[in-house]
Order: C-alpha cells, then sequence, then structure tokens
C-alpha cells in the first residue's frame, strides 16, 4: 500500500510575522514546527504500512527551510519525502497550493491513499484537502477519526460529526484528512534521526512537477489578501467594585447614558 502524506510546515505560534507589503506569511528565518494536525496523518499512515505493507511518503510544499520538517518525518519512520520549493509557489492561496500539490503527487503517481491533517494552524481554512482531491479527481473524506479497514481497494472510515460518527466507505486511491482523536502520534527512534540527519531532500520545482506558474502562487491564486490590521482599541474600560447589585445597577447606569439601551 502506497501511502503519501500532506506535511505542512507551519511558523511556531509565538513567532508570527507578517510582510507588509505582500500581506502574507514571512517563513524565511522564522522557528516552525510541523503543522500538528499533520503529526496525526503521519502517525496513521505509518500504521496502515505497518498492517499492509507498503511504502509512506511526505510531501511538502514550501521553502528550503521546510525540509527540516521532512526530515523530522524521516525520523519518524516515513520512508521518501519530496520537498515542492520554487520562489513560484511564493504566496499562494490555498487554490493555488492545492494545484501544486497535485502536480507533486501525480509526479509520485501509483499511491492508494493520500493522508492529510484536517487543517493548517497557520491558516485553519481546512480547504487544501478537498481542494488537492477535487484537483486530482479522487474521493475525499474528512474529519476521520478511526480507519476501521482497507481492502479490496476499498476503505472504510469513521467520520466525525457534531454529534456522533458517519461510517463512510470509498474506493481507493482516495484522500482523507484527521483529527487528532484517530491516534496518539509516536517519538522518533535513534535509529529514525540517524536516518534523517544524513538524508538528502529531493527538491522539486514548478519545471520539474510540469506546473503552469501562472496557476501557482501569488499569481494562481483567485483570493488575496488586501490588508491586514490589528482590532480597533475599544475605548476605556472600567473595573466595578461593590456587590453584584451595585456593580448591574452601575451597567444600566452607564448604558443609559450611552443611550444603548
Amino acid at each position: 500500500m502506497n501511502i503519501i502524506v500532506l506535511v505542512k510546515q507551519v511558523p511556531d505560534t509565538s513567532e508570527v510575522k507578517i510582510n507588509r507589503e505582500t500581506n502574507t506569511l514571512i517563513r524565511d528565518g522564522v522557528p516552525s514546527i510541523i503543522n500538528p494536525y499533520d503529526m496525526y496523518a503521519i502517525e496513521e499512515a505509518l500504521r496502515l504500512r505497518e498492517q499492509h505493507g507498503g511504502k509512506v511518503t511526505a510531501v511538502t510544499m514550501g521553502p528550503p527551510q521546510a525540509a527540516d520538517s521532512l526530515k523530522e518525518a524521516v525520523a519518524l519512520g516515513v520512508d521518501d519525502v519530496v520537498l515542492l520549493s520554487d520562489r513560484a509557489f511564493a504566496g499562494a492561496d490555498t487554490w493555488a497550493t492545492s494545484y501544486t500539490l497535485a502536480m507533486g503527487i501525480r509526479k509520485i503517481g501509483n499511491f492508494d491513499l493520500v493522508i492529510a491533517g484536517k487543517q493548517a494552524i497557520d491558516g485553519d481554512t481546512a480547504q487544501v484537502g478537498p481542494e488537492t482531491a477535487d484537483m486530482l479527481g479522487i474521493p475525499f473524506v474528512a474529519y476521520v477519526r478511526k480507519i476501521e479497514k482497507v481492502e479490496n481497494a476499498m476503505l472504510v472510515a469513521e467520520r466525525m460529526m457534531d454529534e456522533g460518527y458517519d461510517v463512510v466507505e470509498t474506493s481507493l486511491p482516495a484522500l482523507i484528512t484527521v483529527v487528532k482523536e484517530i491516534n496518539q502520534p509516536r517519538l522518533p527512534s535513534l535509529k529514525g534521526k540517524m536516518k534523517a540527519k544524513g538524508l538528502k531532500v529531493v527538491s522539486w520545482t514548478a519545471a520539474d512537477i510540469g506546473a503552469d506558474q501562472n496557476l501557482c502562487g501569488l499569481k494562481g491564486s483567485p483570493t488575496k489578501v488586501v490588508r491586514i490590521f490589528p482590532p480597533a482599541p475599544r475605548g476605556q474600560r472600567e473595573i466595578l467594585s461593590g456587590s453584584i447589585e451595585e456593580q448591574v445597577s452601575t451597567v444600566v447606569k452607564n448604558l443609559k447614558e450611552q443611550a444603548l439601551i
């Protein structure tokens, strides 16, 4: 069973910086981590390989430093990695990102399943998974909390819902996004760390994957961030004291003075 895992390197949440000219995240030189939800995708891919044999390949799109996340994936047990890195990919929205990932997956070829985390913590859109599946022309299942079985080119999974879950059956190849309830990610092994240390990460450009540069990066993004700004101050604050009755009376009085009630 050949599995591809989509991995994203995201800025450490305490180090998020914005390029004021392009209104995009500054990633170069910023401390980064593997998107936490993608750790569950990696773990599920490794468990499926242990059950059914085959190969796990991790793929990411990003600047050269994103290779560090792929090496971490290898330390966890991933067999192979591919970095999609080109200036033409910079500033991509979810649509352009999905196009690039789909082209990279097509170049890899021969896969049974693509697994990704349900969303990335830097964008929180949860759009790249379904968009990539659509561009690949394969079935998609979101919010998978358990894979019940994989056999005869079919996959049966539990999809988390607001109340309970659905049992979904889909043909393979397919793309699924997983939630944290699906497993508990493992720690890297010593053998894996040694393999990752000496790994030369394969890097593909737009030309390598046959991508149209007009469909990549900012050029290929139908959505644009027009402006980023901090929330406007909400005015003076007042700390109330006294009994509950006295505080309520003060609030009502202030609202009446401001003609809000």
